[in-house]
C-alpha cells in the first residue's frame, strides 16, 4: 500500500525545490567522513592511545548514539527555529569536532570530541535535511530523500585517498585538523542558503479530525514500532559493515594486497561509498514507483544474500571489493526508504521530529555492530557468528516488510482516510 491514500499535495516552485535539494546534498556530504572514513583511523588511533580495538570502537558509537538518540530534540528545534542557522551550527559543529579530535591524549578525550561533539552535529544536519527534503518534494519523498542520503553515504568518496594519503603522510592528527576545517566551512555555507519548505496545501486527515499525526500519536501506533525494529536490525548489518571493514580485512588477508594497482582497503572503501550513494536515490525512486515494502523485501534480501557470498569468498581481494559494494547498494537505502514510508503513513507537518524518533533506530544499529560485534569476534576468535547474526537480520527485515508492515500500515492508513 503506497500513499495513495493521501489527497495530492501542491508541489512547491521546482526551480527553488531543486535549488534546495542540491544546498542539502552539499550539507549532507560535508558531515559524511566521520562516520564513513572512522575505519582509517581507528588503527592509528588506537595505538597512540594504547587502547584496544573495543575501546577505540566506542568512539564510533558514541557518534552514532548521539546522532540518533537526540535527534527528536534536534528535529524539534529545526521545526521551532528553521533549518537555516540551526543546520550551519551542526555543520560548524562536525568540523570543530574533528579539529579538537586532533589534540586528543586519552579515550575520554577522543569520546568527548570525535564521538560527542561530532554526533550532536551530525545528528542535526542529517535530521534537518532529510526533513526539509520530504516536504519540499511531496511528490517524490522516495527519490529526494534518497538524494541527500546519497550526499551522506557518497559525500566521503572525495575524501577517502586524499584522507588515506594524508594519514600516512602526516598522521592522524593533521589529517583530522585539516579535513576538519574544510568539512565545517562547506557545511555551514552550504547551510546559509537552505530555506524551510511551503506548507503542504492538503494534508491528509486522520481519524478523529487531526491534520496529520503529531509525534505523540505516531508513537503509539504498532506500525511506528515495528518500522523501528525493522530499521534496528537492518542498521546493525550495515554499521557492523561500516565499523570493522577495516578489521576483518586485515583478519581475511585483504588489507595489504592490492586490487587494480591500488590497496585493496582503500578502493573497497571507495566503491562502498558509491554503492552505499547510489541505492538511495535508486531504491527510492523504485519505492515511489513499486511500493515502499515491496522495495524493502527486494533490497534487504539482496544484502543479506550479498553478505553471505562476501564470507564465503572473503579471501579474494577482487572479490572482497565487488561483494562489498553490494553489501552497501543492498543496505544504505534504508536512509531513503524508511523517511519516506514514515512520511507517507504519519503525514508531512511534523515529518522532521517524527523522522528523529525513528532515527534513534541507527543509534540501537551502532551498539550492536560497534563495540558488541567486536566482543563478539573477540569472543569467539572468528567473524562468522557475526556475519551470521546480521545475515539473519536482514532476511528477516525483507520478510517482515512483505508478511506484516505491508498489511499492518494498509489497514493504518484505511482508517485514516476516513472523514
Amino acid at each position: 500500500m503506497s500513499a495513495t491514500l493521501r489527497p495530492p499535495a501542491a508541489v512547491p516552485v521546482a526551480s527553488a525545490r531543486w535549488v534546495q535539494l542540491g544546498l542539502g546534498l552539499l550539507c549532507m556530504m560535508a558531515i559524511s567522513s566521520p562516520q564513513y572514513v572512522w575505519t582509517l583511523f581507528a588503527k592509528p588511533l588506537g595505538a597512540a592511545l594504547g587502547a584496544t580495538a573495543a575501546g577505540v570502537q566506542v568512539t564510533f558509537s558514541i557518534l552514532i548514539v548521539l546522532q540518533t538518540f537526540f535527534s527528536p530534540f534536534q528535529g524539534w528545534l529545526v521545526e521551532r527555529f528553521g533549518p537555516r542557522w540551526l543546520i550551519a551550527f551542526g555543520a560548524g559543529l562536525t568540523g570543530l569536532s574533528w579539529v579538537l579530535a586532533a589534540s586528543a591524549t586519552s579515550l575520554a578525550g577522543l569520546y568527548l570530541t570525535y564521538g560527542l561533539l561530532g554526533g550532536l552535529g551530525t545528528g542535526i544536519v542529517y535530521i534537518g535535511v532529510v526533513g526539509q527534503m520530504v516536504g519540499w518534494f511531496p511528490d517524490r519523498r522516495g527519490f529526494a530523500a534518497g538524494v541527500v542520503a546519497a550526499g551522506y553515504g557518497m559525500g566521503a568518496i572525495v575524501t577517502t585517498f586524499p584522507i588515506a594519503d594524508s594519514l600516512a603522510a602526516d598522521g592522524y592528527g593533521a589529517t583530522l585538523f585539516k579535513f576538519g576545517l574544510i568539512f565545517g566551512a562547506v557545511g555551514v555555507l552550504a547551510a546559509l542558503g537552505l530555506r524551510a519548505p511551503p506548507a503542504a496545501a492538503a494534508p491528509m486527515r486522520l481519524a478523529g479530525g487531526t491534520a496529520d499525526a503529531d509525534t505523540a500519536s505516531m508513537l503509539r501506533s504498532p506500525v511506528f514500532w515495528l518500522m523501528f525494529a525493522m530499521m534496528s536490525m537492518m542498521s546493525t548489518s550495515g554499521l557492523m559493515v561500516t565499523s570493522q571493514i577495516g578489521a576483518f580485512a586485515g583478519d581475511f588477508g585483504i588489507a595489504k594486497l592490492t586490487v587494480w594497482g591500488f590497496a585493496a582497503l582503500p578502493v573497497a572503501l571507495t566503491v562502498d561509498r558509491f554503492c552505499n550513494g547510489l541505492t538511495r536515490p535508486f531504491f527510492g525512486w523504485v519505492s515511489d514507483r513499486i511500493g515502499r515494502e515491496n522495495t524493502m523485501a527486494l533490497a534487504f534480501g539482496l544484502e543479506g544474500l550479498a553478505m553471505a557470498a562476501w564470507l564465503a569468498t572473503a579471501s579474494n581481494p577482487v572479490l572482497f571489493v565487488l561483494l562489498s559494494g553490494l553489501v552497501f547498494f543492498g543496505w544504505g537505502e534504508i536512509f531513503s526508504l524508511f523517511p519516506a514510508t514514515l512520511t507517507d503513513t504519519f503525514g508531512a507537518t511534523h515529518a522532521t521530529k517524527n523522522y528523529g524518533c525513528l532515527y534513534i533506530a541507527q543509534g540501537i544499529g551502532a551498539i550492536f555492530g560497534g563495540p558488541m560485534a567486536s566482543l563478539l569476534h573477540d569472543a569467539t576468535g572468528s567473524w562468522s557468528p557475526v556475519f551470521g547474526l546480521a545475515i539473519g537480520a536482514d532476511l528477516l527485515t525483507a520478510v517482515l516488510a512483505l508478511a506484516l508492515l505491508k498489511p499492518m500500515r494498509a489497514a493504518y492508513l484505511a482508517r485514516a482516510s476516513r472523514p
